[in-house]
Formats: structure tokens, sequence, C-alpha cells
């Protein structure tokens, strides 16, 4: 009986691998390219948690700041994907210029903000 729910499950889940990637697969260029920055993004704040957590974090406004600007600019990145997509109705509006716009203000907002608190 065991075997049997196994092998269902495994069946499941190769076919939601499969539509998940036939899915993606029609996704536009350019927010493929947003998903790449969003995924950097969230390595280098791992990356940074995993340094901190090896050698010490005795700059501790330094660690914080590298990982909120890392989230904070996924998080934006992400505000971008979902104005740019075209099949988004909520922001058929919107012009991808001016999602890009507000993305870098926010980004250069975000920043300052990063290196106030470093100090």
């Amino acid at each position: 009986m065991a075997r049997s729910s196994s092998s269902t499950t495994t069946r499941d889940a190769q076919a939601l691998f499969h539509s998940l990637r036939s899915a993606y697969a029609a996704t536009p260029t350019n927010l493929k390219i947003i998903d790449l920055y969003v995924i950097f993004a969230i390595l280098t704040a791992m990356f940074q948690v995993l340094y901190m957590a090896i050698v010490g974090s005795f700059p501790f406004n330094s660690f914080l700041s590298g990982v909120l600007s890392c989230i904070g600019t996924a998080v934006l990145a992400v505000c971008l994907r979902i104005q740019v997509n075209k099949e988004n109705k909520e922001f058929k509006d919107l012009p991808p210029e001016r999602a890009f716009a507000d993305f870098v203000l926010c980004n250069l907002v975000l920043h300052l903000v990063i290196m106030n608190f470093i100090g």
C-alpha cells in the first residue's frame, strides 16, 4: 500500500514540476531577468548571514545594513516584476518606464537610509 502511495506522490510531483516548467517557459525575458536579480539578491543576503555565522558580527550595523539592503532590493524588484507583468490587470495603465523609474527612486531612498544606518 505504501509503495503505490509514494509512486502516486512522485507522479504528482513530476506533473507539478512539468507544468511549472512549461508555464515558466512562456514567461517574457524581461520578467526572467528580474527573477534572476531577485534570486541573486536573496543569495547575497544568505551568504552574508553564513559569513556572519562563521566569522562573527563585530560591526553588527554593517552586517544588518548589508542584509537589509539585499532583502529590500529583492522586495523592490518583486514589486517591479508585478508592475511590469503584462498579465497583471491591476497595473495595465502604468507604463514600464514609470515602473522602472519608481524602482530606481525607491532603491535610491533605500540605500540612502542604509548608508545612514551604517554610520
